[in-house]
């Protein structure tokens, strides 16, 4: 990284690690916890999935609680069972390539890809050391994501934060190479890392004009994504879109959806629509990124998401579901690090 991107990534709170961003405003998270008198006070803000959301769920929990049509073609596929059955599931289910897999317990984008034949996806499995889901690849051209909470003694809930996502990536001009768009990027080249570990092969190839060449297909903060605020989109029929998936089971209290549609209108108008993610506990309201909000506002921000959260947790547990003990979550959250850096490893 050269000394302007690095001096630009200090001053830019957006591109900080995680930790350091969030470290000034922790104390507010263990006040939460000693009120709670629970390390994990989160875990009743969404009953129905393991640790409240907060981390280490399956993708295969939440696709059960939704309605049906609302979530893509998907099939579970163990890791090691013999390369002939994994066919086999894909001819019984229908799915055609090209489609879409990833970690069942996944998080960040690692892992994901897109396959687009057999010789792909044989290479995957090959080397995938935990259960994946192979999943149709929603082609609708609009993502967003839909920040989404809703008091348990309430009817209606609170569409805090939505945004539209752009996949990070570059557009060719017949002249420059892909190492060159990307080291000239305004976000690629704070990833060069990165980069270089899934495109170098391809770092001497000069893209023809206008082409779109896709750096990553995820799209999350972490990858790169670009967020753009639809704030003002934000109205009551979006709102009842989102009220009626939290009621669907009365279980999806607080939590960050994840979406693909045709177009604004019709997700407004419950139609065309396909949720490729829910995110509970452990989502960030990630609308405070890349729209020029100052540090201080992003930190009100997340303490009025930590504040609901703590709230509908509280109001859950009086009613009488439990939070999880110390050394429940102590454990689970151990195994779920240690699936995560197995997944790093192979990423």
């Amino acid at each position: 990284m050269s000394v302007r991107n690095f001096f630009k990534k200090i001053v830019s709170w957006e591109l900080w690690n995680f930790n350091v961003l969030y470290a000034p405003i922790s104390p507010v998270w263990l006040w939460y916890c000693l009120r709670s008198r629970s390390f994990w006070f989160f875990t009743p803000s969404n009953p129905t999935i393991a640790f409240g959301g907060f981390e280490g769920e399956g993708k295969k929990e939440m696709y059960e609680q939704l309605p049906s049509e609302v979530i893509p073609l998907t099939i579970y596929i163990r890791n090691g069972i013999p390369f002939a059955a994994v066919l086999a599931q894909l001819e019984q289910s229908g799915l055609r390539y090209p489609f879409v897999v990833k970690p069942d317990v996944g998080m960040k984008g690692i892992l994901f890809r897109v396959i687009e034949n057999e010789q792909q996806l044989k290479k995957y499995h090959d080397r995938m050391p935990v259960e994946y889901i192979a999943q149709e690849k929603i082609d609708y051209p609009v993502e967003v994501s839909v920040f989404y909470y809703r008091y348990p003694w309430e009817k209606k809930g609170v569409v805090s934060g939505f945004i539209h996502k752009e996949l990070l990536q570059v557009k060719g001009d017949g002249k420059r190479t892909l190492q060159e768009l990307i080291e000239q990027h305004p976000r690629a080249r704070y990833r060069l890392q990165e980069m270089e570990h899934r495109h170098q092969h391809r770092y001497n190839r000069v893209l023809p004009d206008q082409e779109i060449f896709y750096l990553s297909y995820a799209g999350n903060h972490n990858r790169g994504a670009r967020f753009t605020n639809l704030h003002p989109e934000i109205d009551e029929s979006l709102l009842q879109v989102f009220d009626g998936l939290s009621h669907y089971n009365e279980s999806f209290f607080y939590g960050r959806y994840d979406i693909k549609t045709r177009s604004i209108e019709d997700l407004k108008a419950g139609k065309n629509f396909i949720v490729l993610e829910f995110n509970g506990a452990g989502a960030e309201p990630n609308h405070i990124y890349d729209c020029n909000m100052p540090l201080g506002t992003a930190y009100k921000v997340i303490l009025q998401h930590w504040k609901a959260l703590y709230t509908i947790s509280r109001y859950n547990y009086q009613q009488g579901i439990p939070y999880w003990s110390f050394r429940k979550g102590k454990a689970f959250l151990r195994a779920s690090r240690k699936h995560f850096k197995i997944l790093e490893q192979f990423d």
